[in-house]
C-alpha cells in the first residue's frame, strides 16, 4: 500500500517546482521585454519632458501588460522545462515505477496551474487595467502623440433613446463643438430641435455652454421657435471623452467598466462595442488556456528521449507559438464580425483542449 503521506511530499515538490520555474521565467522574460521596449523608446525618453517617476510607472504597466497577454505561454515554457529536467533525470520514470499513473501526476500540475489562472484572471480583470492607465498615459503623451482616432466631424451620437445630438465639428483643444444640433422624438416625430452654432464644455457633469442658440418645438402643424443671444449653460449626455478614441483604450478598463462602456456606447450607436466584447472574453479565455497548456506540457516533456531538454523546448515553444497564431486569426474573425465573440475567443481553447486530451490519453501511464 502506498504511503499518503510520500504523496504530499511528492506534490509539495512538484508545485513548489512548477510555480518557481513558472515565475522565473516570467521574470526573466519580462526583463527581456523591458529591454527591448526600452532600446525602442530610448530616444523619446530622452528627448520628451518624462520624469524617472513617469518612466518607472510606465514599466510597471508595461511589466504586468505583457504578463496579462502572454503568462500562459510563459507557464508552458515554465512547465516544459522543469519536466525536461525531471525526465532527464529520471525521477518522472521512478515516479511512474512507483505505481503512481500519468493522471496522478498531473494533480499537483493542475493544483498549481490553478493557482497561476487565478493569478492570471485577477491580473487580466483588475491588476493590469489599472496600471495600462500609466502605460498607456505615458505612450499617448511622449511617444505615439498622434494615435488618437476618435471622430470629430459630422458626428451622430444617441443621448437618451428619444434623443440624438449632431456635431459638425469639435477642437480637441479647446473642447469647443461647432454645428450643434440637438433632437427629441416621440415615438417616429420630431417634437424640438435644439440649434448652436458652437457650444464650449464647461465640467462635468456634462455641462455645455451656448452663447448662441435658438430651440423650435413641434405640436401637429404648429411650429414655435425662439432665438437668443444670451448665453444658456445646459446639460447634454455628451462630453470630451466621446470624441476620443484609441485602439487600446480597452485594455485600460477594469471589466466592470468594459460592461458599463458595452451598455454606454451600444446604446449611442458607436462602433467600438465589438472590440471591447473581444477584450472582455479574452481576459477569462487567457487564464483558461494554463490549465490547457499544463497538460500539453507534462504529456510532451514527461517522456524521456534522445533529444533531451532541448526537444522538449523546441516542441513547447512550437505548440505555444502556434496557439498565439491560431488565436489572433479567431481574434480577426471575431473582431471583424465573422464570428461570434465568445466563439472566436474560445475556439483555441477547444482545439488545444482536444489536443491536451489526445496527448495526455497517449502519455505513459
Amino acid at each position: 500500500m502506498t504511503n499518503p503521506l510520500k504523496f504530499k511530499v511528492l506534490d509539495a515538490y512538484l508545485i513548489r517546482q512548477y510555480l518557481s520555474t513558472v515565475f522565473f521565467s516570467l521574470l526573466i522574460f519580462s526583463m527581456i521585454s523591458c529591454a527591448i521596449d526600452f532600446s525602442d523608446k530610448v530616444q523619446s525618453i530622452i528627448e520628451k519632458p518624462c520624469t524617472w517617476k513617469d518612466v518607472m510607472a510606465y514599466y510597471m504597466g508595461f511589466m504586468t501588460h505583457m504578463a496579462s497577454l502572454l503568462l500562459p505561454l510563459y507557464t508552458l515554457i515554465g512547465v516544459v522545462f522543469f519536466t525536461s529536467r525531471l525526465a532527464s533525470n529520471s525521477e518522472i520514470l521512478s515516479i511512474f515505477n512507483a505505481g503512481i499513473g500519468f493522471r496522478r501526476l498531473l494533480q499537483p500540475y493542475l493544483i498549481a496551474a490553478s493557482m497561476v489562472m487565478l493569478l492570471h484572471l485577477t491580473i487580466n480583470h483588475f491588476g493590469a487595467p489599472i496600471l495600462n492607465q500609466w502605460r498607456l498615459w505615458f505612450e499617448h503623451t511622449y511617444v505615439w502623440v498622434d494615435q488618437d482616432k476618435g471622430k470629430t466631424t459630422n458626428v451622430h451620437l444617441l443621448t437618451a433613446p428619444d434623443t440624438k445630438v449632431f456635431v459638425r465639428g469639435y477642437n480637441k483643444n479647446s473642447k469647443t463643438a461647432s454645428g450643434l444640433r440637438l433632437e427629441r422624438f416621440e415615438g417616429n416625430k420630431v417634437i424640438s430641435i435644439l440649434e448652436a452654432e458652437s457650444a464650449i464644455w464647461k465640467g462635468e457633469p456634462n455641462r455645455w455652454q451656448l452663447p448662441k442658440w435658438s430651440v423650435r418645438t413641434f405640436d401637429g402643424l404648429r411650429e414655435n421657435f425662439t432665438q437668443s443671444n444670451t448665453p444658456l449653460d445646459t446639460a447634454i449626455n455628451i462630453s470630451p471623452a466621446d470624441f476620443v478614441y484609441y485602439a487600446n483604450q480597452r485594455e485600460q478598463m477594469t471589466t466592470p467598466e468594459l460592461r458599463e462602456a458595452i451598455g454606454r456606447d451600444r446604446g449611442r450607436g458607436l462602433p467600438y462595442t465589438r472590440s471591447y466584447e473581444v477584450e472582455m472574453y479574452r481576459r477569462t479565455a487567457d487564464a483558461f488556456t494554463i490549465l490547457i497548456l499544463t497538460i500539453i506540457g507534462l504529456a510532451v516533456a514527461g517522456r524521456k528521449v534522445r533529444g533531451g531538454m532541448g526537444l522538449h523546448l523546441a516542441l513547447g515553444i512550437g505548440i505555444g507559438a502556434a496557439y498565439i497564431v491560431f488565436s489572433k486569426f479567431t481574434v480577426s474573425f471575431a473582431t471583424g464580425g465573422a464570428m461570434p465573440v465568445w466563439l472566436g475567443m474560445w475556439l483555441p481553447n477547444l482545439a488545444f483542449g482536444l489536443m491536451a486530451w489526445w496527448l495526455s490519453a497517449r502519455a505513459q501511464k
